[in-house]
């Protein structure tokens, strides 16, 4: 026992609570089981029921824009250019005047022409009126026949030559009236290549001008030819669906990634393989009352392949990939443990993949907290909340 600094013993009051103290401690280190380890908890996931339904497949191809019609405008008569009658870039309609050829010479052959029908028509009276005298005095032998014969012949080539100058009279007609050239289709007009002064022949290879119309317009769109036998097997198999009137309505995405406001129609599908770069074309016809396509546009056509009625979709966050690459999705089975599927990924769709096999109707795949298990892991399922769009 020891004894305080001062040399007095401890009373004995304090020596019993530091005995009971020990006692205590060393009945409670006894009596302990030790430390105990908390059972592991389940993992929760959130999964997805799979389920199946009608989708329309589209697919996004790139194509280039041009006028509906063109139309390239000539001479069709050679002549000097009086007057140019329209401002260049602005909307002309058919039949606007748009040159004037100097018309004085094709005027002067015109009235050269109608002068000589009218002496011809003005001759044949009197070449008919002798042709009937002669007719009368041949049966009392007061003529010849030959001179009847003559006169006779004389009436016919008489009436041959107002035909002739009737034929003359209309071509000069035509080349008078083609002295006004005039626009043959409404639409939008280029710059002019002539001005006044300039001298002009029929037909020459360079035009006075191009007026493209541009309410509607067509996209034309190349299809790959693989593309399009991947379609006709589906279609063979029943797994797509062409029906419908929405079938060939097509969408357009212009060149800064905007939706074009108004649908187009899927005129036709050509069918001859340009050799260069084995694609069929497709031609759209799109209206454009505002005027915002102008041929020769990057434009990208979203054209509908078709419906598939019996297809899958989950969510892109639900598929991860192997290590050598390939699509996998964890399922939890009916009895809560996680199962591993190999997947067949035909396109994504929005932000949802559209599962071409892997998966059935029914199937439960986990959206969120793969990271937590492993295949054969038991959990905790439940419902996944998609976020919610801003």
């Amino acid at each position: 026992m020891r004894t305080s600094k001062n040399g007095n013993k401890p009373p004995k009051w304090s020596v019993a609570l530091t005995a009971l103290a020990s006692l205590l401690l060393a009945g409670g280190c006894q009596g302990g089981k030790g430390p105990q380890t908390a059972p592991a908890s389940v993992p929760e996931v959130a999964t997805v029921k799979v389920t199946t339904g009608p989708v329309a497949l589209m697919t996004e191809l790139p194509g280039r824009t041009s006028a509906y019609r063109v139309a390239e405008i000539r001479p069709q008569v050679n002549g000097l250019i009086q007057k140019r009658l329209f401002t260049e870039g602005s909307h002309v309609t058919a039949g606007q005047v748009l040159y004037q050829i100097d018309p004085a010479p094709f005027q002067a052959v015109l009235d050269n022409a109608k002068a000589a029908l009218a002496k011809a028509e003005a001759n044949l009276q009197a070449v008919r009126s002798r042709a009937e005298r002669f007719k009368e005095l041949l049966p009392d032998k007061a003529v010849s026949q030959q001179d009847y014969d003559d006169a006779e012949a004389a009436v016919k080539q008489t009436e041959a030559d107002i035909e002739v100058w009737k034929a003359t009279v209309k071509t000069a007609s035509i080349n008078l009236g083609y002295t006004r050239i005039v626009a043959p289709i409404s639409g939008r007009i280029g710059i002019s290549n002539v001005t006044e002064g300039a001298l002009v022949t029929a037909q020459q290879p360079t035009p006075l001008s191009t007026i493209q119309q541009l309410d509607p317009v067509y996209v034309d769109v190349p299809q790959s030819t693989s593309e399009t036998l991947r379609l006709k097997r589906l279609l063979e198999g029943g797994r797509l669906n062409q029906g419908g009137e929405g079938q060939k309505k097509v969408k357009l995405l212009l060149e800064d990634g905007s939706e074009y406001p108004l649908a187009g129609t899927l005129q036709f599908r050509d069918v001859t393989v340009d050799p260069t770069t084995a694609t069929v074309l497709l031609r759209v016809v799109f209206p454009n009352p505002q005027g915002v396509l102008l041929p020769g546009m990057f434009v990208r056509a979203v054209v509908r392949e078709g419906i598939k009625e019996q297809a899958i979709l989950i969510p892109q966050q639900a598929v991860s990939r192997d290590p050598k690459g390939n699509p996998v999705a964890l399922i939890v089975d009916a009895g809560e443990k996680v199962q591993q599927r190999m997947l067949v990924l035909d396109r994504a769709i929005g932000d949802r993949w559209l599962v071409s096999s892997g998966l059935a109707s029914g199937d439960r795949v986990i959206v969120e907290g793969m990271q937590k298990v492993r295949p054969g892991a038991s959990v905790k399922v439940v419902p996944f909340e998609a976020p919610k769009s801003k």
